[in-house]
């Protein structure tokens, strides 16, 4: 079975938004064994979404409509479906009583408008929604099952496992699909296609995509089999390989973070670390502590960005600076060496560049990083110069950090 998306709301097309529920979706879907063959984003137009809704009626047995259930004027989502399908709307009275208990037990008044969300077209089965007033719908109409859901993921994703997952169970047929992802660092997007694409090329199913992104390439396989273990099979065969020939260049096949990555390593070797930062501005220890459980391994850190600080924070001699500039691996060594005297971690680490967009100089241009790491063996600084814009500079210069760390506790 084929299946088509379509996300609701002008929202999603401004670039303060992102379509979330859609891969969420996608994934669920792609479990199910449901090959997720379009996906559309529409404004809250009736005439626009009673448009793409017919051509998608045309080429996908199940559509799945996500937002615009809502109570406003806006929310068009059910209106649009019933007119195209030629099916009246009727209140539910069950979904009636349960959004004037909401606002009951809630003891606010009921704003009429609220009773759009008791309709449903005729023939249609609703699905509970236990986080908001909004429920799904679910149609059958000729060789289509059509599926609304509410916007918000808190109520979308509990009510499209708990309602629509076994009813999709039971309907789907064909393969299985299952999909891998190989996360690799230190290697560009075209050395890891000339690494890997004799190997791949050879294979129809799986499938592979390699995608760039911010200090990282991804190289996603995607198999389909007739069950779930063939489809792992499929995978392995050609990911086994794959990962082979990028060696240790590949730091998650499960989907997780370099800072994950990293922190695992870190509780696995008993290890501590500490930061001094300055052009990253404290990004490298946000990123350390995205993870749950962080304080077991980072210590702390120093967003030491004048000269002075430099010194008085982590101890880097002011001398050290007049003599060679804050942008230097002398004073990168001195902050990853003082970090880690100072808090007593395993690891320091010390990071100073021109982040940009000024401060730059033809001697030390804007993207200039330098990244060092201090621990019982030593101590080591690379040199980096990262294109693009001021974050872009500040996310490579904390990706290169991390992948400093990991490969120095990993051997």
């Amino acid at each position: 079975m084929d299946a088509e998306i379509i996300a609701v709301g002008s929202e999603l097309l401004t670039p303060q938004n992102i379509d979330t529920n859609s891969l969420y979706l996608t994934d669920r879907l792609n479990g199910l064994g449901i090959l997720v063959r379009y996906k559309t984003i529409v404004g809250d137009s009736r005439d626009d979404l009673a448009t793409v809704f017919r051509a998608a009626l045309e080429r996908s047995p199940l559509l799945v409509l996500t937002g615009g259930l809502g109570p406003t004027e806006d929310d068009l989502t059910r209106d649009v479906v019933a007119e195209v399908l030629g099916r009246a709307l009727h209140e539910v009275a069950e979904l009636r009583r349960g959004i004037e208990e909401r606002y009951s037990r809630l003891g606010r008044a009921m704003p009429p408008n609220n009773l759009r969300q008791a309709q449903i077209p005729e023939g249609a089965d609703w699905l509970e929604n236990r986080n908001g007033t909004a429920p799904g719908i679910w149609i059958e109409h000729k060789d289509n099952i059509i599926i609304l859901l509410p916007g918000p993921p808190r109520e979308l994703e509990p009510l499209f496992d708990a309602t629509c997952v076994p009813r999709l169970e039971r309907v789907a047929t064909g393969a299985r699909i299952k999909a891998r992802v190989y996360k690799v660092v230190g290697l560009p997007e075209s050395e890891v296609d000339q690494l890997i694409a004799p190997l791949y090329r050879v294979y129809k199913n799986p499938t592979t995509t390699i995608l760039a992104s911010l200090g990282t390439i991804e190289v996603h396989l995607r198999a389909q089999a007739a069950t779930d273990q063939e489809a792992e099979l499929l995978l392995a065969d050609l990911g086994d390989k794959i990962e082979l020939a990028l060696g240790d260049h590949v730091y998650s096949t499960r989907g997780e973070s370099l800072e994950e990555v990293v922190g695992m390593y870190l509780v696995m070797r008993q290890k501590t670390v500490a930061v001094a930062e300055s052009c990253t501005g404290g990004l490298l220890a946000e990123r350390l502590t995205r993870t749950s459980g962080s304080s077991s391994y980072f210590l702390g850190g120093a967003v030491c960005y004048t000269n002075e600080m430099k010194t008085r924070w982590v101890g880097v001699p002011a001398d050290l600076i007049e003599t060679h500039g804050a942008v230097s691996k002398p004073v990168a060594q001195a902050m990853a060496e003082g970090v880690r005297a100072r808090t007593g971690s395993s690891i320091g680490v010390g990071i100073t560049g021109v982040a940009g967009p000024t401060g730059g100089s033809n001697e030390k241009p804007v993207g200039l990083v330098f990244v060092s790491l201090a621990d019982e063996r030593g101590t080591q600084v690379r040199e980096f110069h990262f294109p693009g814009t001021r974050d872009r500079v500040r996310q490579w210069a904390t990706q290169m950090a991390l992948e400093m760390v990991r490969r120095r506790i990993r051997d």
